[in-house]
């Protein structure tokens, strides 16, 4: 599974996003905006006004959604 985060620099929540997902040992792709300014029409054109912005197969939120973290790291059962 391929996950994204776009974040910024000094965000709390996006700090506890990154810190749920590595203590859970998911991978995740990070794209920083402070860095790469030119990725924030991206996050904005899909709506979003805030940071983390975490895409995840199919599905997106923004904010320090634990519940959400949680769902990714349940085994599909099958």
């Amino acid at each position: 599974m391929r996950i994204i985060i776009y974040t910024k620099n000094q965000c709390v929540q996006c700090d506890a996003t990154k810190n749920a997902l590595d203590s859970r040992g998911i991978a995740y792709q990070l794209i920083n905006l402070d860095e790469r300014p030119e990725a924030l029409d991206h996050v904005k054109a899909l709506g979003y006004r805030q940071v983390p912005v975490v895409m995840a197969e199919g599905d997106a939120w923004c904010g320090f959604r634990p519940d959400k973290i949680m769902g990714l790291s349940r085994p599909v059962m099958g």
